[in-house]
């Protein structure tokens, strides 16, 4: 399989939102607090002409980076200057945000984060009535707005303009709401939690005193310069260092937002999202919440696919993005799905990816299952894969069709046995090259040749 991204027309002519919402170095490029002030002016007329909400109440929150509150006084100046009454939360995961939308029934939700990026970066994405991403087509709207200089003519006065109101105990309601998931009775052992110095610092303390639970809590702290900073879901050996030192059963990480989560076993070895499925697609098939079956992305390895359609649980492949992932479940009618990355939705339970609800559901499903949790990586015995994360000239989007076509002689060399994956990063100016077979030797081999000669074309 060669392909970009497979996803929609639509995204393809959007210039500010990526994968994930608009995301720069914060303060400069596309991430400044005059970008957030329109974003925030352009979201809310968006909900006043295109939904007909007179008023749009918008919950919105934040991680822990030192220019989040730069540009969180920003994107609310722009929001109440469109009218919207914003209900601002503070520091809080994405997931945490999305909760919020949903319990209190208001319009949207609005998240300051750069997610897994290193701390100068970071950015804004919005959610829908529903607690979700929006769709490419509401994005595209957005950006249209922005683009509309007569919007900037429509500003409100005297009691139309907006109000922005604290509420940081929906911090406290969020971790409520995980203490009232399903949970085990009893922890395997000795169970640690890496914070990532991200938004999950100010949940996971609360969490723990209302289950009742002992765990220790690692990268929790934040000077908001160190989020994501050597710990996280992006340096995992900091979280398979401390399992293995301290004698953990288990351990979990999550990035900068929370909305993501990967596991470490007792000897260090990583549970990604792939395992963190097929246990969970096992667990939610026995409760009768499964629906159709589960949504995997283009990354997820092909030893998943084999497990769960040996487990009778069909399979559906989607482009590499939670929203691809939920819009997917939503037309398949599949009530599991979630990447190899650590974004997991199971829809019975969240509307977005949560990566502290999917750990709490994780260990119910040990519990219930009564798996073993070092036997996982052993027994899911994945297909060898190799990413590479080729850099791209600023600024320069590559021809795809001629990238493909590099790509399909190498193919060839694993038809059959294997499959190599291309796309474009949508947060970052990297050509994403996966390869992957049964055998290592030509996994190793054909990424090489890839990489020689994509290297000269994209520079």
């Amino acid at each position: 399989m060669v392909s970009q991204n497979g996803g929609s027309e639509v995204k393809s002519k959007r210039v500010l939102f990526g994968t994930d919402g608009v995301r720069d170095v914060a303060n400069k490029g596309g991430m400044t607090p005059e970008m957030a002030l329109r974003l925030g002016r352009a979201f809310i007329l968006f909900l006043m002409e295109k939904e007909g909400v007179p008023r749009p109440r918008i919950v919105m929150g934040r991680d822990t980076r030192r220019s989040g509150m730069m540009l969180e006084g920003a994107l609310a100046a722009g929001m109440t200057s469109a009218g919207a009454e914003v209900l601002s939360i503070g520091v809080i995961p994405t997931p945490g945000v999305s909760c919020a939308v949903k319990s209190l029934g208001v319009n949207g939700g609005a998240v300051i984060s750069a997610s897994h990026n290193p701390a100068e970066y970071n950015g804004i994405k919005f959610l829908d009535r529903d607690g979700c991403k929006l769709s490419d087509e509401a994005e595209l709207s957005i950006e249209e707005y922005i683009g509309d200089n007569l919007t900037d003519d429509w500003r409100p006065t005297g009691a139309s303009v907006g109000e922005v109101h604290s509420r940081p105990e929906l911090v406290q309601n969020y971790a409520k709401h995980l203490a009232a998931l399903p949970r085990c009775g009893v922890l395997p052992g000795k169970v640690a939690f890496d914070c990532a110095h991200g938004a999950e610092g100010v949940v996971m303390p609360l969490l723990i005193e209302m289950l009742g639970w002992n765990c220790p809590l690692i990268a929790v702290s934040s000077n908001g310069m160190n989020i994501n900073d050597d710990a996280g879901v992006m340096h995992m050996e900091h979280l398979e260092n401390y399992v293995t030192h301290f004698n953990c059963r288990l351990g979990f990480a999550f990035d900068g937002d929370a909305d993501r989560v990967l596991a470490a076993d007792a000897r260090g070895r990583i549970i990604d999202g792939d395992i963190l499925l097929w246990v969970l697609a096992r667990w939610l098939l026995s409760q009768g919440l499964l629906g159709s079956g589960v949504v995997v992305t283009v990354m997820s390895n092909m030893a998943l696919e084999g497990h769960l359609e040996r487990e009778g649980i069909k399979v559906f492949r989607c482009p590499v993005g939670d929203r691809y992932v939920l819009d997917a479940m939503r037309h398949s009618g599949a009530r599991l799905g979630g990447e190899q990355s650590g974004h997991i939705i199971a829809d019975a339970f969240t509307s977005t990816g949560d990566g502290l609800c999917t750990a709490l559901l994780f260990l119910k499903a040990l519990s219930d299952l009564g798996e073993d949790p070092d036997t996982l990586v052993d027994r899911f015995g994945r297909y060898p894969q190799k990413l590479t994360n080729l850099p791209l000239r600023e600024h320069e989007t590559p021809d795809m069709e001629q990238v493909n076509a590099i790509a399909g002689v190498a193919q060839k060399r694993i038809e059959g046995t294997g499959r190599i994956f291309i796309r474009p990063s949508g947060t970052e100016p990297l050509l994403r090259i996966l390869v992957e077979a049964r055998e290592t030797n030509l996994v190793e081999e054909v990424s090489r040749i890839l990489v020689e000669e994509l290297k000269d074309y994209c520079g």
